[in-house]
């Protein structure tokens, strides 16, 4: 009745082994009695001696892998290269493009050396230059007399992804103060007037200048899909009033414009919007007005006519 039952192991470490099913050896051992292959402890195992070892031939596969990744990054810059290049193209031909400013007729709103970006998108979707807007457009013909200077590597490259004006295009930029319809005219040493109203330019005309004190023009009438263009710095700019006796009357047709100036971008310190001064806005609220009080002029004078 005391005795341990077979199989079992004594609570007091008794010294009788433990009896093992006949055939568990073999399913361990190789012929031999070795261990077999794949079981714990055996050769390649996880944990064996000849294990890391073996592993140390990896560092031969992460090399080459490294390799082929530096070779394909090498492969696929031109690819990038040429992503980015057209995108630019697309940006320089329906987007933005800079422009340099080459000298002072637009002083003090711009400086010679400053970078404007004008817009190209909105003409797309036939937006039109308006009154007091600062444009970039293209020689009309005969503005400038003198050829341009010939560009270096680095400007043509910059020129051919729209960072800077190509270097075959003569263009120049100025304020439109009149749009196809209006009537413009400044009298000597007086204000430049659109539809017989007189323009505050104070806030954009050059310390000093007057608005035409060299020369005074008009009344003239702008013609059609054309718009009348000024400096700023009204003394040092050869705009519209210079070109009276031209085949549109000094006024530069529509189809010339690049586009708007929107942006001043560089020098970083001079960044800034270039808005539409506020007198050009009241300007356009009160062209409507003044329509309407002209049609309804002769109805007035109908309904006042006394009756026979």
């Amino acid at each position: 009745m005391g005795n341990v039952a077979v199989g079992a192991r004594s609570g007091s470490g008794g010294d009788e082994p433990e009896e093992q099913p006949e055939g568990r050896n073999d399913e361990r051992s190789g012929p031999g009695g070795d261990t077999a292959p794949g079981a714990p402890g055996a050769p390649g195992a996880p944990g064996a001696p000849g294990a890391a070892a073996a592993g140390d031939g990896d560092d031969g596969g992460t090399g080459r892998r490294g390799s082929r990744q530096q070779r394909s990054f090498w492969k696929e810059l031109p690819l990038l290269v040429g992503i980015a290049l057209v995108l630019a193209l697309l940006i320089k031909s329906f987007l933005l493009q800079a422009f340099s400013i080459p000298s002072d007729s637009m002083q003090n709103t711009l400086q010679r050396g400053d970078r404007v970006l004008v817009d190209k998108l909105t003409p797309w979707f036939g937006a039109e230059p308006e009154r007091g807007e600062v444009v970039v457009f293209e020689d009309p013909g005969g503005w400038l007399d003198t050829p341009p200077p010939e560009p270096n590597a680095v400007q043509e490259v910059l020129s051919f992804i729209g960072l800077m004006p190509s270097a075959d295009q003569q263009n120049l930029i100025k304020r439109v103060v009149g749009v196809e319809g209006d009537t413009v005219e400044c009298r000597q040493n007086g204000q430049v007037k659109v539809n017989g109203e007189a323009l505050d330019e104070s806030a954009y005309l050059f310390p000093g200048n007057t608005p035409c004190g060299d020369k005074p023009f008009g009344p003239l009438t702008v013609p059609e899909d054309h718009v009348w263009v000024l400096g700023d710095h009204r003394q040092e700019s050869l705009d519209s009033r210079y070109h009276v006796d031209g085949p549109s009357g000094g006024a530069v047709p529509e189809d010339k414009v690049v586009g708007r100036a929107l942006v001043r971008a560089w020098p970083v310190d001079r960044w800034g919007a270039l808005s539409v001064p506020e007198v050009y806005d009241r300007l356009a609220a009160g062209a409507p007005t003044a329509l309407a009080v002209a049609a309804l002029l002769p109805v007035a004078l109908i309904r006042r006519r006394p009756r026979p």
